[in-house]
């Protein structure tokens, strides 16, 4: 069912914003194949829009029918500037929508000004918390990233570390994970070192195929200026001109934190990312995130960035079972 066939609230209650938009081709790739961008933003945002030729009208109380206005206008200067508008840019237009102090109930669309180039796809951050953590990891030299699954932590470091490393602001990524089960005891695996290893690095490796070319990726691997190995590989190194990122941070111990953090070299920059909801430690043995965390709140040139689910850029399904999850945690109580 397109847009046009929404039944408009009565007319008493019906008030519109009227959107024009002189290019016909980009209105389309507006509105999206049968009218779904335009469905995404009436479900999400609790407004109606109809389709008149060239204009777009938007009814809804004022304060919903002034965001969804801006958030319709961003994403049509987005398409002007030659970019592409998918779901994840209208949720991340939305998610930036906020009221501005003039005339109350006016809203604009808080704009990020970050873009992360890559080989692949410019990346952008979608909430205001990304957007904060992007800017510290390019102005700290060691950034902690906190908060749960599917907040883009992980995501966001790989991609800045691919943008440092095509400038040449680095000249090697080197991304590491500890090697930890998630509760379950998979036995011994088959195959040399790297095919032993491999199963628990697999999402750094989807994140840099993500940025890079895969051809590109394997040559970079076999080069060495891309790394991906277990915590455990960076004991005894120094990690010089290189972008790196420890990721699932809290399963690692607080010896091999503290081994992690004083690997950092000149001319390098140190992204570690983790989750205290998902320890996988044995019991009894603490986490070297919460440690970390506590030890150097306060030391210059390092800074911390958090996340909740309103940051969760997966499916919105996962961003209502982490809040169910943290109702249920006693410790919250």
């Amino acid at each position: 069912m397109g847009i046009s066939a929404l039944t408009p609230p009565t007319a008493e209650d019906v008030v519109e914003t009227v959107l024009e938009f002189p290019d016909n081709r980009l209105l389309i790739d507006l509105c999206g194949e049968f009218d779904r961008n335009l469905a995404q933003v009436e479900h999400q945002m609790g407004v109606h829009i109809l389709r008149r030729g060239n204009r777009l009208a938007v009814i809804g109380d004022r304060a919903s029918r002034e965001q969804a206005a801006a958030v319709l206008r961003s994403l049509y200067a987005r398409l002007e500037s030659g970019r592409g508008v998918v779901a994840g840019d209208i949720d991340g237009a939305m998610r930036m929508g906020r009221p501005v102090a003039d005339e109350g109930e006016q809203i604009e669309l808080f704009n990020t000004g970050v873009e992360l180039r890559t080989r692949k796809k410019p990346i952008e951050p979608r909430t205001e918390a990304q957007k904060a953590y992007v800017a510290n990891l390019f102005a700290h030299e060691l950034g902690f990233g906190i908060g749960p699954a599917g907040t883009g932590k992980t995501y966001l470091a790989v991609a800045v570390g691919v943008t440092m490393f095509i400038s040449g602001a680095v000249e090697k990524i080197i991304l590491s994970r500890p090697a930890v089960e998630a509760g379950e005891r998979l036995g011994f695996l088959p195959g040399d070192m790297k095919e032993k290893v491999d199963p628990y690095m697999q999402p750094l490796y989807d994140a840099l195929n993500d940025f890079l070319p895969a051809k590109q990726v394997q040559k970079l691997l076999e080069e060495k200026r891309i790394e991906i190995a277990p915590l455990a590989f960076m004991r005894g190194r120094t990690l010089s001109n290189a972008f790196v990122v420890l990721d699932e941070a809290q399963n690692a111990t607080a010896m091999q934190m503290k081994m992690f953090l004083t690997r950092l070299g000149e001319g390098s920059r140190m992204v570690v990312t983790g989750d205290r909801t998902q320890i996988d430690l044995p019991r009894g043995v603490p986490s070297g995130l919460q440690e970390a965390e506590r030890i150097l709140k306060d030391v210059k040139g390092v800074t911390f960035n958090y996340f909740t689910s309103k940051d969760v850029v997966r499916h919105p399904l996962v961003a209502r079972i982490i809040n169910a999850y943290e109702k249920d945690d006693p410790s919250n109580t």
